[in-house]
């Protein structure tokens, strides 16, 4: 394999992911083409973000829009195309369904068909897919038992049965955890797999679906109320505000920085596939939300976190994943831990927020 890429069509690139994988790859790529739309829930100002790479050609475009995307693969005739152009958002996916089916499974299919219409197939193209899909995946009771709890309902959640039954989570792993997205937004990201593995298996074409966990670091969002939970537990605590704990406190996550997913995603691309890959991406290591915001208070000398049993619909009880053996044999590892993690963010939190 070349230790070149050839050009490299980023979807949705401008945004958190999108940016810091640009500093990891863009000089590397014989071209690094970029579009995104520049949503307001994501981009306060509407302008190229000062984190792309120099090297990056932006291109302000819609996934969603036939034309945006002919114009640009016509120009652009990608080796790799890179696939984060998404909606995120778990509550805000219930809410706003139709414009997160829009542009993850539509957008999906207007990128591939594009293609199709140019007469072009990429060598390989990258999806960032999402612990969502999982859903809770499965749990197993104390007599080693395993199965699969579902959703949990609304009127569980009001009652305050937050755990299924008297059993412990397990792990995700994609080689043996079954798919079952418990909302919207885990139901859209299960599309996108189920999609490009179509196409790209009828076209004979390379496919590397990451799914990846709860992503945190330098250069969130920091106005986007439906995403960031660690950036936002910062803020509070910066501000010596106690950090608000949903149901007991004791919701289960895998947080994993931002450079250990850049890592993860450039170590994919280098590395194409001869067929389909499915991989997880995570620090291999869970954390109740509790400890989390904990971490955070203890940072900035903030008020003890307290617990206010409120819930989200649609929301899992515990995620978390494995660490994924294919890309570990491809020389990956995490090398962030969440302390080490949680206290790189605070110090770009504070100069953001300074520079106003």
């Amino acid at each position: 394999m070349s230790s070149r890429l050839g050009p490299v069509l980023v979807t949705g690139g401008a945004g958190f992911i999108g940016c810091a994988l640009s500093q990891v790859l863009a000089g590397e790529a014989e071209r690094w083409v970029v579009l995104d739309n520049l949503h307001p829930q994501v981009h306060p100002v509407a302008e190229r973000p000062q984190a792309l790479h120099q090297a990056a050609e932006f291109v302000r475009g819609d996934v969603t829009v036939a034309a945006d995307l002919d114009t640009v693969l016509a120009e652009v005739r990608p080796e790799t195309v890179i696939h984060l152009a998404a909606e995120t958002g778990t509550a805000q996916s219930l809410d706003e369904s139709t414009r997160h089916s829009l542009v993850n499974v539509v957008g999906t299919t207007q990128v591939l068909d594009a293609l199709t219409r140019i007469g072009h197939v990429p060598d390989h193209i990258v999806l960032t897919s999402s612990r969502a899909v999982y859903g809770e995946g499965e749990w197993q009771r104390p007599d080693g038992t395993l199965f699969r709890p579902g959703l949990r309902t609304h009127a569980q959640l009001e009652a305050g049965r937050w755990d299924h039954e008297d059993a412990v989570a397990q792990p995700h792993s994609a080689g043996t955890t079954v798919p079952a997205p418990v909302n919207v937004y885990g139901a859209t990201k299960l599309a996108q797999e189920h999609i490009l593995s179509a196409w790209t298996g009828s076209r004979d074409t390379s496919l590397t679906a990451l799914r990846l966990q709860n992503v945190y670091g330098p250069g969130q969002s920091l106005s986007n109320p439906y995403t960031g939970i660690v950036s936002l537990f910062s803020q509070l605590a910066m501000r010596g505000e106690s950090i608000p704990l949903y149901e007991d406190g004791d919701i289960t996550r895998d947080f994993v920085f931002i450079d250990d997913v850049v890592s993860a995603i450039a170590t994919a691309v280098r590395n194409r596939p001869e067929g389909q890959r499915l991989v997880d991406v995570g620090s291999g290591e869970p954390s109740t939300i509790r400890q989390l915001a904990e971490t955070i208070a203890a940072f900035h000398s903030a008020p003890a976190p307290h617990v206010t049993g409120q819930f989200r619909d649609g929301d899992v009880r515990a995620a978390s994943s494995v660490l994924d053996q294919e890309l570990v044999g491809l020389g990956w590892k995490p090398q962030w831990s969440l302390a080490d993690g949680v206290a790189a963010l605070q110090g770009w939190i504070r100069d953001e927020l300074a520079a106003g």
